[in-house]
């Protein structure tokens, strides 16, 4: 990354700490009551919902479906500084494996909720339907195949609470409610504020995989190694500076606005890399640069990260009857993620170039924007919100420390390997009231609106090196007009070609009634529909209804069922790309091609459709007088026509057909299987309040979840007898990812305790067992159940400054290292030495401290 002096600050986090501190001795007192009102009208305001029911005020305890509110203490009392890694402590549901090695995804990493794709979850942003970003995860890695929110580009200081909604509910909002929705809800408080600053590291050791020693000329003449104890590391160093201040606007109005920079370095942990790295010399020896070359060559962990945001969100009272609001953001990304090392004797290397070898890296500059603007108010007995959403993510790929092979020794080292943009325009007009109904116990919320939505997705080519074949053949040697030609495009991300390059985009419009009454006073019902047009694939109506019996005051059954859909994205129908992807560990040019392209019509493809979903619940809720509640809740989610990414289609027939595209391999976007989910959510709290020993907060979550591809296409007439050498269009691996590559259970259980001035937070997560499916079943992998714990403690040095020191898994727990976990260790299980399906990654313990000043 080209880290610019602006972003050179880990080098002064004692100055920034000290500077803080001295700021907050100086601030001490000032603004502590009007600080102390902003906090208190939160608490106040908690566990009214905005997603769920369009019924103004409704609670969390009165919902006919499951509802989790994450405040904003629980969002900052930890070390983790990404919002997703936020939700994963949290959550019993929510998955966020930390892959590495997979383009683009190492940048905008997904996550799950119920084990469904990254793109079956809703997210809104104050109520309003957030956009997703421009990539297109593709590579061995969940969510392959979808785009998603990035979640992480919203900072935690910027929130008030997260409300998660476990439940279909397409019929209320539309498009990708299938497995919930998240609504963000963006701080309000219009004086007071905040500055925080929180550093950290990973201070580890890599559990199974020893330290490289020294290196040898054995006996026989090969390369003999010596290895010591586990590897200690110290790296990932991070700093996060945030900051949030709050105005007023006119008598009664507000501007908040919070701001956040977060420079991460990267870890690594790879193994140590056996292979002979040059070639041997003519009397058949090594060659002496054997044994001193760098062994670790891979970078396998996160990558280097740089992040600035800016959120802000504000309302101005117009009349007694009117508010006009606003609401945005900018964020801005730059990220390093390495590839896959090639050796000095490498085809694709060239020594006058890199004589050593070389590591490829591909960089991100990803820039992202969205603006809201609407007026909400009361007219004829009809309270009204009238609204525009604007948002913009731009995804720019480079490659750096590369070459193109084909252009020979005086090929660049550097590329422009071309832009993703996607782009969504949202108008919505909605209405509620409520009706007075003679014969029912209670008044009928009625609430109808429209939605208009329009979508863009755009994609531009790279320079012309970064994907041209050039006339030099393999090693970047001289060869004849007819061949053989070296590599074509940038190593490790070929950009994108003209072929590639599009501007396509969609619209669609909607309509939706809701319905919510109480038909006796302890029995609550909701029904809605919602109809939509789309413009590329047609139309379609869904449906749900809920409800919720209280059977005394504590205890209340209820239940939901629905119909859902997912439109295909305009990623998914559009891109098109040739890059490196790995199959089983072994490096090969694989294309994506656009599902009406000719080349993925010639082989079979029929283009893409909606998902169609049904979703069931049924649970209770018991909350007592003596500060417990439980709530256990059941869900089943069938899910038809899922949109998949086919197999990496190979073999002699399918190598005719892809001749001139850069690719020996090909795939493609189609709807090619039926799945069935099912599980069960447990969540629980307690509040213990101690004569003289403080407070305790206990609370639990559990998720037991349960995917099953339930039905595969055939592949296509196209393909019939061709001779491909797949037997499907959705090979065995990918199904058992679909079905195990998540926790079949997860634990979440923490305790805060909070005694004057000091609170301290212990948190303690159990990920079930998890699998890293292959093709080859030697090289399958079982990750075993773990215990990760998390530990914050925080003492208030005055009223307005606090300092906060904890660790991430503590206990510092990784999943069994791979080549200990596979039957067949090649090179590349040893090299990438854990899962990345591990679904709490592979870094290790992380270590942090944090000051923070309210004013």
């Amino acid at each position: 990354m080209n880290r610019k002096p602006l972003f050179k600050l880990q080098q002064s986090v004692p100055q920034i700490l000290l500077a803080m501190s001295a700021s907050a001795a100086l601030l001490g007192s000032l603004c502590v009551n009007a600080a102390e009102q902003d906090t208190k009208a939160e608490e106040n305001i908690e566990q009214i919902s905005v997603i769920g029911s369009r019924r103004l005020g409704r609670t969390v305890e009165d919902s006919a479906v499951p509802i989790d509110i994450i405040g904003a203490d629980a969002l900052k009392n930890s070390g983790f500084t990404e919002t997703n890694a936020l939700l994963s402590s949290l959550l019993p549901s929510f998955n966020f494996p930390q892959a590495s090695l997979t383009d683009g995804s190492d940048h905008v990493r997904p996550a799950q909720l119920r084990g469904l794709a990254p793109d079956h979850t809703l997210v809104l942003v104050n109520g309003k339907r957030r956009h997703s970003n421009a990539l297109l995860n593709l590579n061995g890695s969940t969510g392959r195949g979808s785009s998603s929110v990035d979640l992480n580009a919203i900072p935690a200081n910027a929130i008030a609470r997260i409300e998660v909604l476990r439940d279909g509910a397409a019929a209320q909002y539309g498009s990708d409610a299938i497995a919930g929705v998240i609504n963000i809800v963006l701080k309000s408080a219009s004086s007071g504020g905040s500055v925080a600053a929180i550093y950290g590291a990973n201070v580890t050791e890599m559990d199974g995989v020893p330290q490289l020693k020294s290196v040898s000329e054995g006996s026989d003449g090969n390369l003999a190694f010596t290895e010591g104890g586990d590897r200690s590391l110290t790296d990932g160093q991070t700093l996060t500076l945030q900051g949030n201040m709050g105005f007023e606007l006119g008598e009664n109005g507000f501007l908040n606005i919070s701001t956040e920079y977060r420079d991460r370095h990267s870890t690594n942990r790879s193994d140590y890399d056996q292979r002979e790295n040059y070639a041997r010399l003519e009397d058949g020896s090594l060659d002496p640069r054997e044994l001193t070359v760098n062994r670790y060559n891979h970078n396998f962990g996160n990558g280097d990260v740089e992040d600035f945001s800016v959120f802000y969100n504000s309302a101005l009272q117009l009349t007694t009857d009117a508010e006009l609001y606003s609401f945005g953001s900018y964020s801005k990304r730059e990220g390093e993620g390495g590839g896959f090392y090639r050796r000095a004797s490498d085809s694709r290397n060239i020594e006058e170039v890199y004589p050593d070898g070389f590591l490829p890296v591909i960089t991100s500059d990803i820039n992202d924007f969205s603006l809201a603007l609407g007026v909400k108010g009361f007219v004829s007995e009809w309270n009204y919100d009238v609204s525009a959403v604007y948002g913009q993510d731009a995804f720019e790929f480079g490659v750096i420390n590369s070459l193109n092979t084909s252009y020979g020794p005086t090929s660049q080292t550097s590329f422009d390997a071309g832009t993703l943009t996607y782009d969504q325009l949202t108008l919505n007009v909605d209405f509620n009231r409520e009706v007075d109904v003679s014969f029912l116990e209670s008044s009928v919320n009625v609430a109808v609106g429209a939605e208009y939505r329009r979508e863009g997705y755009q994609i531009d080519a790279g320079e012309e090196a970064s994907y041209a074949q050039g006339s030099f053949g393999p090693g970047g040697v001289v060869t004849g007009e007819d061949g053989p030609f070296g590599a074509a495009g940038a190593q490790v991300f070929p950009g994108f070609t003209p072929e590639s390059e599009g501007d396509n985009s969609r619209h669609n419009v909607s309509f939706y009634i809701d319905l919510e009454t109480y038909l006796t006073d302890d029995w609550n019902i909701a029904v809605a529909a919602r109809y939509e047009d789309y413009s590329d694939f047609g139309d379609t109506l869904n449906g749900k209804i809920a409800t919720r019996y209280s059977l005394t005051e504590d205890l209340a059954i209820r239940a939901s069922a629905s119909t859902g859909f997912r439109a295909p994205s305009l990623q998914q129908q559009y891109f098109t790309s040739v890059a490196t992807v790995f199959v089983d560990g072994e490096p090969t040019e694989t294309g994506t091609f656009a599902p009406g392209s000719d080349v993925a019509k010639a082989l079979g493809s029929p283009g893409l459709d909606a998902e169609e979903a049904t979703n069931y619940g049924v649970g209770f809720t018991w909350s007592t007088d003596f500060n417990f509640s439980l709530s256990v809740d059941y869900y089943q989610i069938l899910i038809d026509d899922r949109i998949v990414l086919s197999n990496n289609l190979s073999g002699a027939a399918i190598a005719d057909l892809l001749q001139g595209t850069g690719a020996n391999q090909g795939r493609f976007f189609l709807n090619a299987i039926d799945s069935k989910t099912r599980g069960v959510d447990v969540v629980a709290s307690y509040n213990v309040a101690t004569d003289g020993y403080g407070d305790i907060a206990f609370n639990l979550g559990y998720n037991y979840g349960k995917n099953e591809v339930t039905n595969i296409i055939d592949p296509p007439a196209e393909l019939q007898g061709a001779g491909f050498d797949q037997d499907n269009l959705f090979s065995g691996t990918e199904l058992r990812r679909f079905e195990v590559s998540t926790p079949r259970n997860k634990y979440n259980l923490s305790a805060i305790w909070t005694n004057d001035d000091i609170r301290t937070t212990l948190r303690t997560t159990r990920y079930g067992e998890t699998q890293d499916p292959s093709s080859t079943a030697e090289l399958n992998e079982v990750l075993k159940p773990k215990w990760i714990t998390d530990l914050d403690v925080a003492y208030s040095l005055t009223e307005n400054v606090s300092l906060s020191v904890g660790a991430n898994n503590i206990f510092d727990v990784y999943p069994d290292a791979t080549r200990e976990n596979v039957d067949d260790v090649t090179t590349f299980s040893r090299l990438f030495a854990y899962s990345s399906f591990s679904p709490y990654g592979f870094n290790g313990r992380y270590v942090y401290g944090k000051i923070e000043m309210t004013f």
